[in-house]
């Protein structure tokens, strides 16, 4: 999972929904790219910084969180 994504989307106070249309993209799409199971291009991931203020090497990051960890957090 792309914590750093998820957690810049929610700071910047967007839903993916609204994350998704910024973008001009689907939400499944999004959505995927947030759990880290799409990789996405470097064009959308420009958009994302300049969207979340947080520079995209940050925004990239997979933690793996597994289902008892994700209970603890």
């Amino acid at each position: 999972m792309r914590a750093n994504l998820k957690k810049a989307r929610q700071d910047a106070g967007l839903t993916q929904q609204q994350m998704a249309d910024k973008l001009n993209i689907g939400l499944r799409y999004y959505q995927h790219i947030e759990k880290g199971d799409r990789t996405g291009d470097f064009q959308l991931w420009d958009m994302l910084e300049d969207i979340t203020g947080t520079h995209q090497r940050i925004l990239r990051e997979i933690q793996d969180i597994r289902p008892d960890q994700e209970a603890n957090q």
